[in-house]
């Protein structure tokens, strides 16, 4: 079913606008824009076909305008001809001159012994490249610069800087450079050399080819290099101080010597004292170093150590008697002052006298010490702690050979007047001294082995005994004791058998301590008229009580039968008895020590085995009783 035919509402047609007349162009002015443009294209045509024509013409040449290189005009040249000509005028290697100094040394070298030379093929190109490197229009604009301002090419000049190296290598070997030299010290033939040092120097290559370098690439056709060279000074400078030091210490020997004494001089002779020398690098706060000649000692120091003994002297305490009526010590042997040689103040004048320059002051006088004695001659009976009698014993010798007598009274006066001091020790070998005929002994008969024989000194064992006796009644510690080897008849007067004491130095002794705070005298007295030897202890009273018991005999043995040797001497039928039998036996004898009322030795046991020993005579030779 259609929609009914409805009539379109007609609306008004919209007015007009009306337009101004038109004018009519100008035919001679469109004329002559049309001239214009054609011109412009004909000029156009023409500049490109200038342009193309003035690069073709140029297109195998150095375009004009760049500048000459080294005098040489290579505007218009092919490659080959600038080649050509560059290589015929280039002369700068040969004839530009490099004068290396060191202080008023030169040495001179063309450029081209330093490697310089002109590399041809890239200065041509270089100058061919110039205005062809870009696009057409900055060819074009580089072209037209470079003829109006013309351009200049830098040559490309070719530094070999090994044959540069070389040479300076060979200027540094052959001229300047040395080592470093330390000052050295030697000895030769007892004799100091010294050689003088020497400041090292060396040429800094690198820094002088940077130099070198320079010069060539600013193409300096006459430059003076300064060699750049670096010096290293020497650790040890001189020896000269030191060598003339050694030899003053090797000019002579040194002599020690000692005032009022025939023995020495001692004589230290160079190669000696060469021996003891010491040479010591010695650095310094700079890094410097030098030598120190000084002395080794300990060859020295032994010799005097071994030397010192032979002349020390042992201090000696005076020795006194003890007046019992004034209760004061009369002094009967003066003290003497000991010396010890000083042997590190000796050292060190020896080493002052080493390097004295004059021959009297290579003397050493030897340094000795004093040594004072313990008991100076002005010590007092009160000083000493000596104010009494503390104990006195006596031995009997009837029937001694007049030998022994003289034997026993020379041993005895060394104990006479003899201190020891509080804590000390008494040894009668130490005291006793040298037994022998020079020292006034004499010969008498002594017992060795299992025989008496006669010998220097028979008799000296009487007076051990007597010593023996003494310190075991003032109760003192007994440290060293020995029996005979068989009973003595002289020595068990009074106690009995097993308080002897026999000596033998330096192997047997008897010694005792003296342990109370006091000094202890001793005196000594032999009294040949009725055979009794007696020995005396002074000191201050501990109130020391000794009791003895004894002695005990145990295990007793009957004298072997007697014993027959020979004496040349003796004439047929003369028999002399030497010795008397006596049984063997064990004896005991024990000894207790009281002070006040406390005991402070408790029983102490001295045991003495005595050997059986028969009777003994000598005989003439050849007699059938011989039996050893």
């Amino acid at each position: 079913m259609s929609a009914p035919n409805v009539p379109y509402p007609r609306y008004p047609a919209p007015s007009r606008l009306a337009r101004p007349p038109r004018q009519q162009a100008n035919p001679w002015v469109i004329r002559l824009a049309l001239l214009s443009v054609t011109g412009l294209i004909l000029l156009f045509f023409v500049m490109l076909v200038l342009i193309s024509g003035y690069q073709f013409l140029h297109q195998d040449e150095i375009y004009p305008g760049v500048s000459t290189v080294l005098d040489v005009n290579l505007a218009g040249l092919t490659r080959q001809e600038a080649i050509a000509a560059l290589s015929e005028r280039f002369t700068y290697a040969d004839e530009a001159t490099f004068v290396f100094r060191y202080g008023e040394q030169t040495w001179e070298h063309s450029a081209a012994d330093l490697g310089v030379t002109l590399d041809v093929q890239a200065t041509v190109d270089e100058a061919f490249e110039a205005g062809r490197g870009g696009s057409w229009l900055a060819n074009l604009i580089d072209q037209m610069d470079m003829r109006a301002n013309g351009y200049p090419v830098a040559p490309v000049i070719t530094f070999n800087q090994t044959r540069a190296e070389q040479v300076l290598t060979r200027i540094a070997a052959d001229m300047i450079d040395r080592p470093t030299l330390d000052s050295t010290l030697t000895i030769r033939d007892g004799q100091a050399l010294s050689t003088p040092s020497q400041i090292g120097r060396h040429v800094d290559i690198s820094t002088t080819l940077a130099a070198l370098r320079s010069q060539v690439l600013g193409l300096a056709t006459r430059a003076e290099i300064m060699l750049i060279v670096e010096e290293t000074p020497p650790v040890v400078w001189e020896t000269d101080a030191a060598a003339e030091r050694i030899n003053v210490a090797l000019s002579a020997p040194v002599k020690f010597t000692m005032t009022g004494d025939e023995r020495g001089p001692w004589v230290s002779e160079t190669p000696s004292i060469e021996q003891m020398l010491v040479i010591d690098e010695v650095r310094h706060e700079d890094g410097t170093a030098s030598y120190e000649v000084g002395l080794n000692l300990d060859q020295a120091r032994a010799f005097l150590e071994e030397l010192a003994p032979e002349l020390s002297v042992q201090p000696q305490n005076a020795r006194f008697v003890f007046d019992d009526d004034t209760r004061q010590l009369q002094v009967i042997e003066n003290s003497v002052n000991g010396r010890v040689l000083d042997v590190e103040s000796t050292l060190a004048q020896f080493e002052a006298a080493v390097f004295a320059g004059s021959a009297a002051d290579r003397r050493v006088e030897l340094v000795f010490q004093d040594i004072a004695p313990d008991v100076p001659d002005t010590a007092t009976a009160v000083q000493l702690g000596i104010t009494e009698l503390v104990t006195q014993k006596t031995t009997y010798y009837y029937g001694s050979t007049a030998a022994r007598i003289r034997n026993i009274e020379v041993a005895t006066a060394n104990f006479h007047g003899l201190v020891i001091p509080p804590g000390g020790i008494f040894s009668f070998n130490e005291w006793l001294g040298d037994v022998s005929v020079e020292s006034g002994y004499e010969q008498g008969l002594i017992i060795v082995g299992n025989q008496t024989i006669t010998g220097v000194g028979g008799g000296v064992c009487q007076v051990a005994t007597t010593a023996f006796q003494t310190a075991f009644y003032a109760g003192f510690p007994i440290l060293e004791r020995v029996e005979h080897a068989y009973r003595v008849s002289y020595y068990e007067h009074g106690e009995g058998p097993g308080l002897d004491a026999t000596v033998y130095s330096p192997i047997v002794d008897f010694r005792f301590r003296n342990d109370t705070p006091y000094y202890l005298l001793i005196e000594t007295y032999n009294n040949p008229g009725n055979a009794t030897l007696t020995w005396k202890f002074y000191s201050t009273s501990m109130n020391r009580r000794v009791v003895k018991e004894g002695p005990v005999v145990r295990n007793q043995t009957s004298a072997p039968p007697p014993i027959y040797r020979a004496n040349s001497e003796l004439s047929p039928g003369q028999i002399k008895q030497v010795d008397y039998a006596v049984s063997g036996a064990d004896v005991y004898v024990y000894r207790t020590v009281y002070q006040d009322d406390q005991i402070i030795i408790d029983r102490e046991e001295f045991a003495s085995h005595y050997v059986p020993w028969a009777n003994q005579f000598e005989v003439a030779p050849g007699d059938r009783r011989i039996n050893q």
